[in-house]
């Protein structure tokens, strides 16, 4: 009987040591998007690429086979001269697609938001293209945020396991000036913006904190963005967008935002 009893007791520490695995650990190596989850992902990404459609169905004619997604610089050239035109004959039609196709790419992690920003600025100026970038990228975060609320955590637990411990931990340590540091991230590129979009429902980001740090933490680099976009014939690489000296006051104006969580962290400290 006292074995038995000690047999148990080692199987019921098992499997408290099983529930305490870090995020992920159970499934490492393994997508575990169950059916359900891919249902629903699959639905969104059905009705939006519908919605986009109609939207393309209802513009004016036009030479379709100019209108691609850019992947260089030279495809951004080509389809610049293109649909300049095409934007001074039907402005409010142009920026409906425009929107559309960003905000379709940023919910659904397609490449080549970079190239989008870098239009508006040769086809809107400053002014109107940071608008533009900045409603964009936030109303396509947005909507990433929820979807991954939605289907996101086996994803980034699959893609980013050690990732997102890391950030969970850091999240955890800043609760309390959690605007600041979401504000750090957005600004610099310490993470990738698709991870932060995917990983913040899933560490309990709050939403208004989350909407606030990506509306005012993207206008920098997207300021940098927009702005060289006016000069499209004179950059050589995207490369060249994110230099040593635009990285530097990236993280200095960073910096700025994140002091008051290091200034309370000091004074805990003391």
């Amino acid at each position: 009987m006292r074995n038995l009893v000690v047999v148990r007791d080692e199987e019921n520490a098992e499997d408290s040591l099983e529930s305490k695995k870090p995020m992920g650990a159970r499934s490492e190596g393994k997508f575990a998007l169950s059916r359900w989850e891919f249902t629903a992902a699959l639905a969104v990404f059905v009705i939006f690429s519908t919605g986009l459609f109609c939207i393309y169905l209802t513009m004016p004619a036009a030479e379709y086979d100019n209108l691609k997604l850019p992947r260089t610089l030279s495809d951004l050239r080509a389809l610049k001269e293109h649909l300049s035109r095409y934007a001074k004959a039907y402005p409010a039609k142009f920026i409906l697609g425009y929107c559309s196709t960003y905000i379709f790419m940023q919910t659904f992690m397609i490449p080549g938001t970079i190239f989008m920003s870098l239009l508006a600025g040769a086809l809107f100026g400053v002014l109107r293209g940071l608008f533009l970038v900045v409603f964009n990228a936030t109303a396509g975060a947005s909507s990433c945020y929820f979807l991954s609320k939605l289907i996101g955590r086996p994803i980034v637990s699959w893609l980013w396991p050690e990732k997102l411990k890391y950030f969970q931990a850091e999240i955890a340590k800043r609760r309390e000036k959690l605007l600041n540091y979401m504000l750090f991230l957005r600004i610099t590129p310490t993470l990738p913006n698709l991870f932060i979009n995917l990983a913040s429902p899933i560490v309990d980001i709050p939403f208004h904190v989350f909407f606030l740090a990506t509306v005012i933490g993207l206008i920098p680099a997207s300021y940098i963005t927009v702005r060289a976009g006016l000069a499209l014939g004179d950059l050589k690489s995207v490369k060249d967008l994110y230099d040593f000296k635009t990285l530097s006051v990236l993280f200095l104006i960073g910096s700025v935002a994140i002091f008051p969580t290091l200034l309370r962290k000091k004074r805990v400290y003391e």
